[in-house]
């Protein structure tokens, strides 16, 4: 099942399930008994998300649906209580960077604010930062409160998985003795979706070819079986030292071909377009705008 986070034209933010190129409003389609927001699905547990499968239909698509070339799309997951992000977990990355390999996972936060979705612009204002790069990431949702968790009931604990663009400011993140947190939380670096895929659609999440597309050239091209650290081992060690809520987002890292690392160094500009596509989850599109 693919969940959204949408607007019809002339209505807020509803939650919707696509099916067949159409949407389905959930809290509509269950004579509400769903919410009309995704972390409130997700805080209903299983039976939620069951429920929702259940009036997810062609039927109902085709009878009540709305195109989804007819709505606009927000980040499936506007509003988490915290953003976890991973930092140096692709092997392929490691290698191309020749660092040392991390024993532990190296963690940080990008701030809830920073959160957009597909056809949102990533803004900046250059007297800020000159140094805007991509990172493709695949994104975990979490489904239910989790709080020491085992690694082998870790899949328990996961919702479905989005795309995340870790958009990141170079110069803020390491080179003004700055901080990785103001570098990576700017207003509109973390763009998110486009939909949320249900667990059940993704038979094994470290096996996922993933990019990056910067105005129609290929700039990252990996696969998730080069995660270092695997999903179930990074819920149960974030788990161990806090609880992790329904709606919280794991971001696990970036495999090679970030601008910074490019010979020379090429950074997103006012006026580029740029693409994150993770399959089975699909492409996620932000122009770039630059703004003093």
């Amino acid at each position: 099942m693919k969940l959204v986070t949408y607007k019809p034209r002339g209505a807020g933010a509803q939650l919707g399930a696509v099916v067949d190129e159409r949407v389905i409003n959930l809290a509509e389609a269950s004579g509400g008994q769903l919410p009309n927001h995704l972390r409130g699905l997700l805080e209903l547990g299983d039976e939620g998300l069951r429920l929702a499968k259940k009036v997810a239909t062609k039927k109902t698509a085709k009878e009540v649906g709305a195109p989804l070339g007819e709505v606009k799309l927000m980040a499936p997951i506007p509003d988490p209580s915290k953003v976890v992000a991973i930092g140096l977990n692709y092997l392929d990355h490691i290698r191309e960077t020749g660092a040392k390999t991390p024993s532990i996972p190296i963690m940080f936060t990008k701030y809830t604010t920073s959160i957009i979705g597909p056809g949102d612009a990533i803004r900046w204002d250059p007297n800020e930062t000159a140094k805007v790069d991509w990172e493709v990431e695949l994104a975990v949702v979490i489904g239910k409160r989790a709080y020491r968790v085992a690694e082998a009931n870790a899949f328990d604990y996961i919702a479905g998985y989005t795309a995340c663009n870790d958009v990141s400011a170079r110069d803020l993140q390491s080179e003004k003795g700055d901080q990785w947190i103001r570098g990576k939380s700017l207003d509109t670096f973390c763009p998110l979706g486009p939909a949320l895929v249900t667990k059940d659609e993704i038979a094994d999440p470290h096996n996922l070819p993933l990019r990056t597309i910067v105005n129609g050239q290929v700039m990252q091209d990996s696969n998730t079986k080069e995660l270092l650290f695997k999903i179930p081992h990074l819920i149960a060690y974030l788990s161990r030292a806090f609880t992790l809520l329904p709606g919280d987002v794991i971001i696990t890292g970036t495999p090679p071909g970030v601008g910074m690392g490019m010979k020379p160094p090429v950074f997103l500009k006012h006026g580029d377009e740029v693409t994150v596509e993770i399959e089975g989850i699909g492409a996620l599109t932000n122009p770039c705008v630059e703004e003093k």
